[in-house]
């Protein structure tokens, strides 16, 4: 049986493999770069342009989204990319399934500070 960390040491070492994670993509993923680098503008606009406390939170919420999304499409990348190089149909569909999965984030964004902010 494996020694597992309890209590807050098991909270620590999640936030380290998780700021881990987030150092990964940031270096490997230019598009989640851009997404990091565009959110460093629009979390101070929703905060600046929300008119009641809900329209800030989803302004922020749809960023937050976005970031997610695309960490979630890297993961997925790089599984696949583990497998091999070769170009297997499956793989293929897996990568443009993840890649379709962050252009909808990106929609939704879109469309959540359109409706709200006109």
């Amino acid at each position: 049986m494996k020694n597992e960390a309890v209590g807050l040491k098991r909270i620590f070492t999640a936030y380290e493999f998780s700021m881990k994670g987030l150092k990964s993509c940031y270096r490997s993923e230019a598009a989640f770069r851009q997404e990091v680098w565009l959110s460093l503008v629009l979390i101070p606009l929703a905060l600046i342009l929300g008119e009641s406390s809900v329209e800030k939170v989803l302004l922020i919420m749809v960023v937050f989204f976005v970031l997610i999304v695309e960490v979630l499409n890297s993961a997925i990348e790089s599984v696949v990319d583990r497998i091999g190089d070769d170009y297997h149909v499956l793989s293929g569909a897996a990568k443009d399934m993840g890649s379709a999965a962050v252009w909808l984030s990106l929609m939704l964004l879109v469309v959540t500070w359109l409706i709200i902010l006109i």
